[in-house]
């Protein structure tokens, strides 16, 4: 089956690997820009059948879960932006808490934080939402038939498929630093024989993707899986229950819209710390670009203009901004025109500052997983999902098959302690029952005259922020192709650590001597895999970054 399948999809499309990017003349295309080949296969096929952009998301967010299990999950959560027949839409299937949560759960007699107990194991998991959230999608915009989007994942998990060798150094990676830490998880059962170049096969897997194609939402929430999920929470300590289980409901909201520079940018509202974000970041740096000629990409000068951005970006992400459920967040005035002016005062071109200083102004893993898709029709999705950290709490649940994630460490555990990304918060995000914890994920769509002109997103904790910033500024600004938008070196500054910039190599060595010259410390390390669409007038161009197992397909009919 899997052979017929990717022998098909061969016939239909133009594909390229990794780091491909394409673009072919065409009066009706579509495109994918996938975190691997199989879900870029896969939602290439369900395109090339008829189906529409959200059911090729469907599917690629099933197979993930089987050949990413990184990130790829059903075990997590994520946002999904969409943008169907000229209007915008939002869909949040962000993890909950469990009713049993509690501000302090994470906490000793004490009051200091109980460490790895937020991050790994059963009690760092929030109650799932992906299955949840493509049953939602599927009932408000799909057109296949449910059953024929999870097939494929099933196949995949049943039949198996060939571990790429980026995934088996993970599966190393993270099994010997369990070890180093001490860390006792049932992950190296699972995944120890998945070795470079071999098939390996997830049969529990597939038996509960089964369910979930037999019986939708409730193949998961409900009856045999629902089960086999709270008999392993009670036997192992976890408190996630059949009735959290049973009352998970994903979240349809209002996306986040702002004019910016002629375009339209759509893109994830709270819980997302990322819209925000994203937002404030490209007014601001254009209201210091005022009256100023450009600045030369990835120069010292426009590294530290974005930079000082990020220290006050990031002052307020920990301030303000958690569930909206929960928390009344300023959005609108966070966004205000005024209020950036304001924000943008005590910037200098030529000196850092203060860090100490940067307070709110009114009064966030590696492995995170992305895709883009455009159908035919012009229809978009910006997808984002996660199950946190890298193979997130490193516990599969016994006779299910599926990693659970690790969500809860993105509360903030206690006031100013930062999480796993160094991302700190306060109140806005303290943990609550059945409140979600927010988030870095920015799933991101741009508009231009009501026609889609970028897709984009990318994983990577808090670094997320900047991938998605720095892509939108590399296509518009600076003109660059899919290819060069997805890995032109990027750079990433948070408000702590202070004065640190996380660096991709290949920033010119001036401009790092000027940078270090200003007071700054330099990181050099890649984070966060982009994946992008570009439309130009009737072409459109898709490019997945270089250096992991990502691929991009461009469709003709």
């Amino acid at each position: 089956m899997i052979k017929k399948l990717f022998f098909s999809i061969t016939l239909l499309t133009y594909s390229l690997s990794c780091c491909a990017a394409t673009a072919i003349q065409a009066k009706q295309q579509a495109a994918v820009a996938m975190p691997d080949s199989f879900s870029a296969d896969v939602s290439a096929q369900i395109l090339a059948q008829g189906g529409n952009a959200i059911d090729a998301a469907i599917a690629a967010q099933f197979v993930l879960a089987v050949t990413l299990p990184e990130a790829g999950n059903i075990g997590g959560g994520g946002f999904m932006v969409i943008y169907k027949d000229n209007v915008a839409d939002f869909l949040d299937y962000r993890e909950v808490a469990p009713a049993k949560a509690h501000r302090d759960m994470y906490l000793d007699e004490n009051g200091h934080v109980i460490p790895f107990q937020s991050l790994y194991g059963v009690l760092s998991s929030g109650v799932p939402g992906t299955v949840d959230g493509m049953w939602q999608a599927h009932k408000k915009y799909g057109s296949l038939p449910w059953k024929t989007l999870v097939m494929p994942a099933i196949a995949l998990a049943k039949n198996g498929f060939i571990v790429h060798e980026n995934l088996a150094e993970n599966i190393k990676w993270r099994i010997d630093s369990f070890k180093e830490d001490g860390i006792r998880v049932n992950f190296s059962k699972h995944f120890s024989q998945a070795k470079a170049g071999t098939v390996f096969k997830q049969t529990n897997l597939a038996k509960t993707l089964q369910r979930i194609a037999d019986k939708g939402r409730d193949g998961f929430y409900r009856g045999e899986t629902a089960k086999i999920i709270t008999e392993f929470m009670t036997k192992h300590g976890g408190i996630i229950t059949s009735d959290d289980l049973v009352n998970y409901r994903a979240t349809w909201r209002k996306p986040l819209e702002k004019s910016w520079r002629g375009h339209q940018v759509i893109t994830a509202p709270p819980p997302s710390s990322g819209g925000i974000a994203i937002l404030q970041w490209l007014n601001m740096y254009d209201l210091l670009a005022e009256h100023k000629a450009p600045l030369k990409h990835n120069s010292a000068a426009y590294i530290h203009r974005l930079a000082e951005i990020g220290k006050r970006v990031f002052a307020d992400r920990a301030e303000y901004l958690g569930d909206p459920d929960f928390y009344d967040v300023p959005q609108e005035s966070l966004l205000a025109d005024s209020y950036l002016k304001q924000r943008i005062l005590g910037i200098s071109p030529d000196r850092i500052s203060v860090t100490k200083t940067i307070k709110p102004g009114l009064k966030e893993s590696p492995d995170t997983t992305h895709f883009s898709i455009i159908d035919k029709w012009g229809n978009a999705v910006s997808n984002t999902t996660t199950i946190n950290y890298t193979f997130g709490s490193g516990v599969i649940v016994d006779g299910a098959g599926f990693i659970l994630n690790d969500e809860m460490d993105d509360f903030s555990i206690k006031a100013g302690v930062a999480n796993v990304y160094g991302a700190v918060g306060g109140e806005a995000n303290a943990i609550q029952a059945n409140k979600r914890m927010l988030s870095s994920m920015t799933p991101t769509i741009l508009l231009k005259n009501e026609k889609v002109k970028l897709v984009t997103g990318s994983p990577g904790g808090t670094t997320i922020i900047s991938s998605v910033y720095q892509s939108i500024l590399n296509v518009i600004e600076f003109n660059m192709t899919a290819e060069q938008a997805a890995n032109s070196p990027r750079f990433h500054h948070q408000l702590l650590p202070k004065d640190v910039i996380k660096h991709y190599p290949g920033i010119a060595e001036q401009e790092k001597e000027a940078l270090k010259n200003m007071g700054y410390t330099l990181n050099e390390s890649k984070f966060g895999f982009v994946q992008l669409i570009i439309k130009n007038q009737q072409t459109l161009d898709a490019a997945a970054e270089s250096g992991g197992r990502g691929k991009s397909i461009v469709i003709k009919e």
